[in-house]
Parts: structure tokens; C-alpha cells; sequence
């Protein structure tokens, strides 16, 4: 199997042939607002093969960055999914690499994290889809106060709306394997996507974006 820009791109296609991208009008709450597209990455776990491939492909992002002179994720002896998309990934993830899961109860009233936790044990955390990064943030201060050390986390899809800026803020650093405008390029390229509807997508990221905010080039 190969991977690599090409893969990430096959995946961002399944996810489309499975009706995970939607255009339209959607609200998508306080952290988004009003979104001419919306993204169900959840609809992947409907494809065995291609959740699979999803696992093998992070566990390839993984070993290739460990490989570095430099590597950009710590070291980790576990894994925890965010609820409930990223944990389906996360389980995917931890039976082709065989790295021990755990996850945060999301029906708890007190943070509950469920599997062997052992004080001190770095944890990577993985989600399907990033927007404000609030359920990132809400899963790391669970699993730290829980005595475990969250660094890094790994999600699916970057919606690009300031989530990977926010969580650098917090001291954490984001890997993700997909980033939104580089999907909606690859489908309006390939005739996914007509060009007015594209750009309307494209301005929605851009009024929305964090460098608009502060400035930035």
C-alpha cells in the first residue's frame, strides 16, 4: 500500500462517495457559525477497508515522523480516542499498531477514563474532525487529571477555524492528516465541485480563519 499526499487525497474522495460532505447552509454552533459545508467523517467506519486503511495510514504519518532526526510528536505508550468519532479511529488505530486505548466516558458526570491507566504514561490523542478544538481540550484535562501526559494530538480532518492555534496556545502540538482547503481544491480539481459553490467555501474559510483575525499574511 502507498501513502503520502496521494492517499490522504483517496481518503478525502471515500469520505465524499460516502456522503460525508455536504454543501448547503448548516449551523454548526457557537464555534463555527453558519457553514456553507459540513463534514460527517463518521460516515467512514460504514467501509471496513477504508477505516483500515485510515489506521495504517496514521500509523505510517507516525512511524515516518519518529524516523525524523527531529520528531514532531513525543514518544507515547497509549492511545485515547475523543468521543465518539476519534475513539472509533483510535481503536482502529491501536489494533494495527498494537498500541494500549483508552478512552473518557462521555455520559460521565465526573471525567471516567476507561483502561489501564498508569500515572505518568504520555498519551496520544486522536479525533476525527477539528474545528475550535474544545473537545481536544476537554479530553486532554480528563486524561490529565487522571495522571497522564497529554502532548500531541492527531486528527482525521482540520477544518482550518482556529483549532490548531488554540490548542498551541494550550501548549499542544496538532498533526493533522487532512487539512479542508487542500480537500475542497482536490474535489472542485477533479469536477466534485463547481466553481461558485468552491469559492463561496473558500471565502467562508477565509473571513473565518485565525490569520484573518490576527493579522497575519
Amino acid at each position: 500500500m502507498l501513502f503520502g499526499a496521494e492517499s490522504n487525497l483517496d481518503l478525502a474522495l471515500a469520505l465524499y462517495d460516502l456522503g460525508g460532505v455536504q454543501f448547503g447552509d448548516f449551523d454548526l454552533g457557537p464555534t463555527a457559525g453558519r457553514s456553507p459545508i459540513y463534514l460527517n467523517p463518521r460516515v467512514l467506519i460504514s467501509d471496513p477497508a477504508v477505516l483500515r486503511r485510515i489506521a495504517l495510514l496514521i500509523h505510517h504519518e507516525i512511524q515516518a515522523d519518529q524516523a525524523r532526526r527531529r520528531p514532531r510528536l513525543a514518544s507515547f505508550a497509549a492511545v485515547a480516542g475523543v468521543p465518539m468519532g476519534g475513539l472509533h479511529l483510535a481503536t482502529a488505530y491501536a489494533l494495527v499498531s498494537d498500541t494500549p486505548l483508552l478512552y473518557v466516558r462521555p455520559d460521565s458526570q465526573q471525567p471516567s477514563i476507561e483502561g489501564r491507566i498508569i500515572p505518568g504514561q504520555t498519551v496520544l490523542v486522536i479525533d476525527d474532525l477539528m474545528t475550535g478544538g474544545t473537545s481536544l481540550l476537554r479530553t486532554a484535562k480528563a486524561l490529565e487529571e487522571s495522571g497522564l501526559v497529554v502532548r500531541d494530538f492527531i486528527v482525521l480532518i482540520d477544518r482550518e477555524q482556529g483549532g490548531t492555534e488554540r490548542l498551541h496556545e494550550h501548549g499542544y502540538h496538532v498533526m493533522p492528516i487532512l487539512r479542508l482547503r487542500t480537500m475542497l481544491t482536490y474535489y472542485h480539481e477533479c469536477g466534485l465541485l463547481d466553481t461558485a459553490r468552491y469559492r463561496t467555501v473558500m471565502d467562508y474559510l477565509e473571513r473565518t480563519s485565525p490569520r484573518r483575525w490576527s493579522g497575519s499574511p
